[in-house]
């Protein structure tokens, strides 16, 4: 029996072909990574790299993300001020105040008057101004000692920035105040308009005396705090 001649491979099917093949594919794509990776690569608009993925369409670089807008807080509606009331009762916790009120008038030098020396815990409001919660500048005093000991506003210089001072009204309702600032104002130099001056919203005044003390004239100074309604109950 004659054997049979033995065929040769085409040549694109031989190993060497593919071997050769394999070897200048990888080049090829080893060169293309480093081209992607050169100074020279395409660019977003945003300035950042374009990300090219291995399949599927491209994904946008973060610059090219949409961006949410903030959320703006929701404003607060301005407060309601109260019609007027007379006021009967001043409290400011944080000293542990909670003390009577009783109207106060111009004296004969239109001066404010003061409480009744016999009454040191009592708390003056002028009835010439606003009431508790109505806009404009009411004004507060009370002593802060008398000659048989401390008084109502003994402490109050030392009343802080953003407490409460409450003023009960003849109504049943009660407005809040928030402290703003403390003061000292020497009593020569009174900052007249700055203390007793109109005010647009609800303000509060609260005054006593302060600095030094002579039995011939008195104190030398004058403390003051600065408040604003933030609040009604």
């Amino acid at each position: 029996m004659v054997p049979r001649r033995r065929r040769r491979r085409p040549w694109h099917r031989t190993r060497a072909y593919r071997l050769t093949r394999t070897a200048l594919l990888t080049v090829v794509l080893v060169t293309v990574v480093v081209r992607c990776e050169s100074p020279d690569m395409p660019v977003a608009p945003g300035g950042a790299p374009a990300t090219v993925a291995a399949s599927g369409p491209a994904r946008p670089a973060p610059a090219d993300r949409p961006v949410r807008a903030a959320r703006r807080p929701t404003p607060t509606p301005p407060l309601r001020p109260l019609p007027r009331s007379r006021p009967t009762t001043l409290r400011i916790p944080s000293l542990g105040i909670d003390a009577p009120i009783t109207g106060l008038g111009l004296d004969r030098d239109r001066e404010l008057e003061t409480p009744p020396i016999d009454k040191p815990k009592l708390v003056g409001w002028y009835e010439g101004g606003p009431t508790p919660g109505e806009p404009g500048t009411a004004i507060a005093v009370g002593h802060r000692d008398t000659r048989t000991g401390r008084a109502v506003f003994a402490g109050l210089a030392e009343v802080k920035p953003g407490k409460p001072i409450e003023a009960r009204r003849a109504d049943g309702r009660t407005a809040v105040y928030t402290v703003d600032r403390v003061k000292v104002f020497d009593k020569a130099d009174f900052p007249d308009k700055e203390v007793y001056g109109p005010a647009k919203r609800p303000e509060l005044r609260v005054i006593t005396c302060g600095g030094l003390f002579s039995r011939r004239s008195g104190y030398t100074s004058n403390v003051v705090v600065f408040a604003h309604l933030t609040a009604t109950k």
